[in-house]
């Protein structure tokens, strides 16, 4: 199967988000992309010593993209509204900072109006600055909260009447909708033994961050726990790939994964390709264009470029 392409929207303060998102998803759509993306950054705090730090690595600082993210239910709204077939993804949303019912409505609703075009890219993240804001869970219960997300998604994918009982949350018998119309597909960002056991277990897909030796690693222990717990069903993989991109080629010995030209985002394309488990990449280079206009040459030229080396 050739490898699909995802595209990352335009969720930064350098852009105009209200004509810049459905500008990027029509676009991307028209072009041949797979599916686009919004990601989760709900503040920035000032104070980034000790645990406040990005990844929780002390003094370590957030990059200043991470400023004034927009909202990502707001923004694939905005681009499911400008669409009619591409899929409409998250990568990722941190379901901890969220009330499990309300955010299962909105995806449920979301998913119906777009014809079932949602897919669900979850992690439990990591900023304590984050779950203290969101004031919805504990990060010490993030692992749990996003447990009982998919236990209420679950619940509200299925017919009515629809009941839950949980630790906080209760549902008593009653009718929800409108309902999704189907499954919506949920991968996991998983990086540990935990979160693999998670994934195989309870959700569709995996979804990790760009890395040759991280991925394959973590692909064979992904298999010999799906083995363990007998799941027979395929695992499809949506790489996210963090681009740095360059006009110019990257000279040095230094240069990271789908950091510099097209030409070296796609020689990077084809190496996760040939890992031979990956089955879409998600490109976002949001991070290091000018503006939204760049972005879509940009992205127009990789999809070119791999289209026509055919892998």
């Amino acid at each position: 199967m050739p490898l699909k392409l995802g595209l990352g929207l335009p969720q930064m303060r350098e852009y105009n988000i209200g004509q810049d998102i459905p500008l990027v998803a029509k676009a991307a759509e028209d072009i041949g992309y797979q599916s686009v993306y919004v990601y989760e950054r709900t503040l920035f705090p000032l104070d980034q010593s000790g645990e406040h730090g990005l990844y929780n690595v002390p003094d370590l600082a957030w990059p200043a993209h991470y400023r004034d993210v927009a909202e990502p239910i707001v923004s694939l709204t905005l681009a499911a509204a400008a669409t009619e077939r591409i899929t409409l993804g998250t990568s990722v949303l941190v379901s901890g900072y969220h009330a499990p019912f309300e955010l299962s409505r909105v995806f449920a609703t979301l998913d119906n109006a777009s014809g079932g075009r949602v897919l669900l890219g979850l992690g439990t993240g990591w900023s304590q600055d984050e779950f203290e804001a969101a004031g919805s869970h504990q990060k010490s219960e993030r692992g749990a909260a996003l447990d009982e997300f998919l236990d209420v998604l679950h619940a509200i994918e299925g017919p009515n009447p629809v009941s839950y009982q949980g630790n906080k949350l209760k549902i008593s018998a009653s009718e929800v909708g409108p309902k999704p119309a189907g499954h919506i597909p949920v991968f996991l960002a998983a990086t540990n033994r935990v979160a693999w056991s998670r994934l195989v277990k309870r959700a569709d897909g995996w979804m990790p961050v760009a890395g040759l030796q991280e991925m394959a690693s973590g692909w064979q222990t992904l298999q010999e726990i799906a083995a363990e717990h007998g799941r027979k069903q395929a695992i499809p993989v949506i790489v996210r790939a963090n681009c740095i991109y360059s006009a110019k080629h990257f000279e040095g010995d230094d240069r990271q994964l789908f950091q510099g030209s097209v030409a070296q985002i796609i020689e990077d394309l084809e190496k996760h390709a040939t890992l031979g488990f990956v089955d879409e990449v998600l490109l976002d280079l949001t991070s290091t264009v000018w503006d939204a206009r760049q972005l879509v040459d940009v992205a127009a030229e990789i999809f070119t470029a791999v289209q026509s080396a055919g892998f």
